[in-house]
């Protein structure tokens, strides 16, 4: 049983009809374009149960372009609303008992991850496992079920726990509210920019049970808005291939991310010199384009993505630390910075931030007080706000192309 904003929901009470529209469903794979939150879980749930292969596409993809996802995914079937089932021709063998999703794309382009249900069960058992401070809490979900955040980490940690988890697709922040102050004990998955909006909405003499973040790691600025009006604040790290990674199960600082579930190891750097996070499960090596500090007790801090990473004139800088830099600023709200490539150095910072009382000059003093000669930004711009997705992640390589594309000149030459 789930609960669907207000109204619960049997997925037992939709199996009969999907038994009779997808036969022979073990041996194929299918792409699921639905809006009803309820349907998708149910049929979700089913295809799982069955072993059949599932790739979740978010309702709002225009149907041409999900049914072009669908074939790049290697899906032989496509279920459309009201649950209509099309094939797909398929030229390629279909492996099937795999969820499919996509790589965010903030780096590069999406890339197709498949991972077997019995993956998907692993990570479950030692997510549920590990996650002991959350376990008497009911998860509320508002996070899109087509990710594995609130598919795996949110609804189907849930079940196997035995919880009645509460699913909301309404972007309302206070129907949001006014639901957590209707369950007890409940714990909510969801985005860091609805976390940030939550907190700030939220009444004075009161507090958040508990939230769950995941996706990004919150700007300072956020993350002390939440911290403040928030009694259990977790954070979640991972990445498409493997799924959860690390739980920190009292956020204190929004870099650290957490430990490791039992099911892996981790590997990264140390404080002086920061490395690759690297995971190891089963033997099997594998890469999340971060780099990271992995302290005595296990903790994992993030300090960047690899691609992010910024070489000026064989100095590394981390775009984290010039952004706490200028966040220490009162005026300034939100900032990014990123990659500026230049001809002498290789490569600059660029910095765009928000912030209606705080002039670029100011930027400039701030930077010129607290970061060394080669973190400083070549290239300072006021916006009136980031181009942030949905759950908070910023895309720095679509940022440096639109601000600041290769070859575009800068107006002040800073020392390395």
């Amino acid at each position: 049983m789930f609960v669907l904003n207000d109204t619960p929901v049997d997925p037992n009470a939709l199996f009969p009809r999907l038994e009779r529209t997808l036969s022979g469903c073990a041996s194929h794979r299918y792409a699921l374009h639905l809006s009803d939150t309820g349907t998708l879980l149910s049929t979700i749930l089913f295809l799982r149960s069955k072993g059949a292969g599932v790739f979740p596409i978010r309702a709002d993809i225009p149907a041409d372009k999900a049914l072009t996802m669908a074939k790049t995914a290697g899906c032989d079937r496509f279920i459309a609303e009201g649950l209509k089932e099309h094939e797909i021709p398929c030229h390629a063998a279909v492996e099937p008992g795999v969820l499919v999703q996509m790589s965010s794309g903030t780096t590069g382009a999406p890339k197709v991850i498949a991972r077997s249900w019995q993956n998907i069960d692993e990570e479950i058992a030692a997510y549920a496992a590990f996650f002991v401070r959350s376990a008497e809490m009911t998860p509320v979900i508002a996070s899109p079920i087509n990710h594995s955040y609130g598919l795996i980490a949110g609804a189907m940690v849930a079940l196997h726990r035995g919880h009645v988890p509460v699913l909301i697709d309404a972007v309302n922040p206070k129907y949001i509210l006014r639901r957590m102050r209707e369950i007890e004990n409940p714990v909510l998955y969801t985005s860091p920019a609805m976390l940030h909006t939550l907190a700030r909405l939220l009444p004075k003499d009161q507090k958040l049970n508990a939230v769950v973040t995941s996706g990004t790691v919150l700007p300072d600025a956020w993350f002390a808005v939440i911290r403040a009006r928030t009694t259990h604040f977790f954070q979640q790290y991972g990445c498409s291939e493997v799924g959860c990674i690390a739980i920190n199960q009292d956020l204190q600082n929004p870099a650290a991310v957490g430990r490791a579930l039992p099911h892996l190891r981790l590997m990264a750097g140390t404080a002086s010199s920061p490395a690759a996070v690297q995971v190891e499960k089963q033997g099997r090596l594998i890469a999340t384009g971060d780099l990271g500090v992995l302290d005595e007790t296990g903790l994992l801090t993030f300090v960047s993505r690899a691609d992010d990473m910024i070489n000026v004139a064989g100095l590394n800088v981390y775009p984290q630390d010039v952004e706490a830099a200028v966040m220490t600023s009162d005026g300034i709200s939100d900032a990014v910075a990123f990659r500026v490539e230049d001809g002498m150095a290789g490569a600059r910072v660029g910095l765009l931030y928000c912030g209606h009382t705080v002039t670029e000059d100011d930027v400039r003093q701030i930077c010129n007080a607290r970061l060394a000669p080669y973190q400083q930004p070549t290239l300072i711009k006021q916006v009136s706000n980031l181009p942030r997705e949905a759950n908070g992640k910023l895309s720095r390589r679509a940022i440096a192309a639109q601000f600041a594309p290769a070859g575009a000149s800068q107006t002040q030459e800073v020392p390395a």
